[in-house]
């Protein structure tokens, strides 16, 4: 096999209560690529569809990870050329770079015959996101690689636990065309919090793991909230309160900010659920007068795929 097509997912990082660990797969976005194995030796971006990016391996989340796995393996003489058809926007808030990271990753690993398990391949995807955003987090390329949800529990050394999917849960995602970069949005966070804030956040960490394994919708709706990062970075979303609250009054589990943001995430058990959430999120940024885009979604338990 020299040559492979896949489908890269959208995620969604923190989910509400987890900053930086925990994070989940989406299946009904993402964005396509192509990887070739060539003789010559190295890594190239060939061709990027559908948004304005850097084709410059060095520039290129995707060329930086690779090059990093490349190096792992000490691997000079086999060459890559790597096709990215995005259709997930930078600075949505649903994992563009991870997608691209992780699906190139992927793709070479497979092409030289698996060297790598998929959660070895977390560590290369990770400086892709490090070029990013300046931080090598994982939150968003560990659910993209081994689907579901999954929790970060240390990044050095590596260590990641991918966790228990409902079977009823859905997401729905609403994506205000406006963009808000990742480090950007680090930049605003504090750097220091109170025990009292840290305790609540750990419990509510707690309780939605055990929401995921019990499958207690319950609980999982109690424990989605954030007294840490989202009362900072709301602000530079438009009527975040007011899509939470529409979404909570449409039957939503719960909803936060997806990644840094501007993209407002929200959990329901069922896709009637999930239908109905989109549609109060949607009217109330036709009322603000604030284009979008909805993405409503079955949790991906595989994450990246091959594809025809």
């Amino acid at each position: 096999m020299n040559e492979i097509k896949l489908f890269c997912p959208g995620t969604i990082a923190n989910v509400s209560c987890g900053f930086d660990v925990l994070g989940l797969c989406l299946s009904t976005t993402g964005d396509q690529m192509v990887v070739r194995k060539v003789e010559t030796p190295g890594v190239k971006i060939t061709k990027i569809v559908g948004q304005d990016l850097p084709l410059a391996t060095e520039k290129n989340v995707a060329g930086v990870a690779v090059l990093s796995m490349l190096e792992k393996l000490n691997n000079t003489t086999d060459g890559f050329e790597i096709e990215i058809y995005k259709n997930i926007k930078p600075g949505s808030g649903i994992g563009s770079s991870a997608a691209s990271s992780a699906g190139a990753v992927y793709g070479v690993n497979e092409l030289l015959g698996k060297p790598f398990s998929n959660h070895d391949l977390i560590t290369f995807a990770m400086k892709g996101e490090e070029l990013a955003s300046g931080v090598p987090h994982a939150d968003n390329v560990a659910p993209a690689l081994l689907g579901g949800f999954t929790l970060v529990r240390s990044t050095a050394p590596l260590d990641v636990i991918k966790l228990n999917t409902p079977s009823q849960l859905y997401a729905t995602v609403i994506h205000p065309q406006i963009e808000v970069k990742t480090a950007d949005a680090r930049q605003i966070l504090k750097s220091n919090l109170r025990l009292k804030t840290a305790i609540k956040q750990w419990g509510n960490i707690g309780a939605l793991v055990s929401a995921l394994y019990t499958e207690d919708y319950e609980l999982l709706s109690r424990s989605l909230q954030d007294d840490i990062i989202e009362p900072i970075r709301s602000i530079l979303i438009p009527a975040f309160d007011l899509v939470k609250e529409e979404s909570k009054k449409a039957g939503a589990l719960g909803s936060g900010i997806s990644g840094s943001g501007p993209s407002i995430f929200a959990l329901s058990k069922g896709e009637a659920t999930a239908l109905k959430v989109a549609e109060a999120m949607k009217k109330v940024y036709d009322k603000v007068g604030v284009s979008y885009d909805v993405h409503i979604s079955k949790i991906n338990d595989q994450g990246i795929k091959i594809i025809e």
